[in-house]
């Protein structure tokens, strides 16, 4: 039997994106509400408990008010939004965190989809702390550089319309209370809230993430090559694994390593660099914010659970 898929919020950024990854399949059925009930929340519930898989791109609490209005037990839900990614009875949407992930969100009836920022450093902390490299209590700081898609309708239109005037590196939740916080904490396995200071730069898509470390401090200062192979041995052999580990190199430079690398795909590429000597190291995690880091990661998903 064929699924039905219903997208709610298709027609924003996240949501034309999936529908636009969805629309030549043969094995499952889009349906949408009528351009005209678009906004009526009685026809969002008609397909809502109409859909055997919901995908909500929406606001939080718009996609706390879908869950609500699901009435079934046969809705299965994937979560765009910030809404439900810590929250009770919710199945966390990053396939390669761990080995039995992907087995999880297969059999799950309400998947969180990661945010975007949030993605790379779990990728590159949790196979840390999991080896005892580093410490739940580690001060942990990110920042990085996304696509101005990143920000929604809103700044996609601020951007497209300044175009060569708009900025060419905009730092924002400089109140240091991203919204993003809590999802790193918990999936990273910190004991203690990280320090996020995220940046928007003048392109559409594509991010660098970046996770300076300080080591000195520790008992035991593990080197470079160390981090690097409990990284790699974490995603080695993982089944449909987007994820991949770069080389162990000393290297000054990368052209390679550029935010729109992976723009178009759903990939993540993760690098380690180290000064021993020093007791520093570099984590970096290049991805496309709205492959991997958004609707590529919901078509993973939904992928899973029509296997499941």
């Amino acid at each position: 039997m064929t699924a039905k898929i219903f997208i709610d919020g298709e027609h924003g950024t996240t949501g034309l994106q999936i529908r636009t990854r969805l629309s030549e399949r043969g094995d499952i059925e889009l349906i949408s509400t009528p351009l005209e009930r678009r906004k009526e929340t009685a026809a969002r519930a008609e397909f809502l408990n109409a859909a055997d898989i919901a995908i909500l791109c929406l606001p939080d609490d718009a996609a706390r008010e879908s869950v609500s209005l699901i009435e079934n037990d046969t809705t299965r839900v994937i979560d765009a939004s910030s809404a439900h990614r810590v929250a009770e009875g919710w199945t966390y949407g990053f396939a390669e965190m761990d080995r039995g992930q992907a087995k999880a969100i297969a059999g799950a009836k309400r998947v969180a989809n990661p945010g975007c920022w949030p993605q790379g450093p779990i990728a590159l902390l949790r196979p840390l702390v999991a080896a005892g490299l580093l410490p739940a209590d580690f001060p942990v700081t990110v920042n990085g550089i996304s696509g101005y898609s990143g920000g929604g309708r809103g700044m996609i239109e601020d951007y497209e319309t300044k175009g060569e005037d708009a900025p060419e590196f905009m730092p924002y939740g400089l109140t240091l209370n991203h919204k993003h916080l809590p999802e790193l904490r918990a999936y990273a396995r910190l004991s203690r809230d990280p320090l996020m200071q995220p940046a928007v730069g003048n392109f559409a898509q594509g991010m660098i993430s970046v996770v300076p470390l300080q080591l000195g401090q520790l008992d035991r200062v593990p080197r470079g090559e160390e981090l690097h192979a409990a990284i790699a041995d974490h995603y080695a052999g993982l089944e449909d694994s987007v994820v991949e580990v770069a080389p162990f190199e000393a290297i000054e430079r990368s052209a390679e390593i550029e935010p729109e690398r992976f723009n178009g795909t759903d990939g993540m590429r993760l690098y380690v660099f180290a000064n021993d000597a020093r007791a520093q190291a570099l984590l970096m995690a290049v991805y496309d914010n709205l492959g991997k880091g958004a609707s590529g990661a919901a078509v993973q998903n939904l992928d899973l659970m029509l296997k499941g």
